[in-house]
């Protein structure tokens, strides 16, 4: 596990919720969530993108294994990795956007650089 938060759910639950955010994130480039699920989903989301860079075909299993949409696999690795060949990092920037109406959370958007 890349994070130590909780986020109120069991292992099991957090993993799922962990890979449905980071395919969500790569399928849209953009997403708001609360701002602690986005500190936990731009960790994993930098790893899948460095997996991308490396471009062979055990990166591409390892993150087929963990990405739940093929499209969205191909998409890292034919569109999404290209673009940050000269970067070494930080591919993803996470910005507060204020309280969540009715129970108070704090929300944030997380996005692709």
């Amino acid at each position: 596990m890349f994070g130590t938060r909780k986020l109120g759910k069991t292992s099991e639950q957090r993993r799922a919720l962990l890979r449905q955010q980071v395919t969500d994130l790569l399928r849209n480039g953009k997403m708001e969530t609360t701002f602690y699920r986005a500190k936990e989903v731009q960790p994993v989301c930098e790893k899948m993108i460095t997996l991308g860079k490396k471009g062979n075909l055990a990166a591409y299993r390892k993150a087929m294994s963990y990405i739940t949409d093929e499209d969205v696999v191909q998409k890292l690795f034919k569109e999404i990795a290209p673009k940050y060949a000269d970067r070494n990092g930080g591919y993803t920037r996470v910005t507060r956007t204020g309280a969540r109406r009715g129970d108070a959370a704090e929300m944030a958007v997380i996005e692709l650089v």
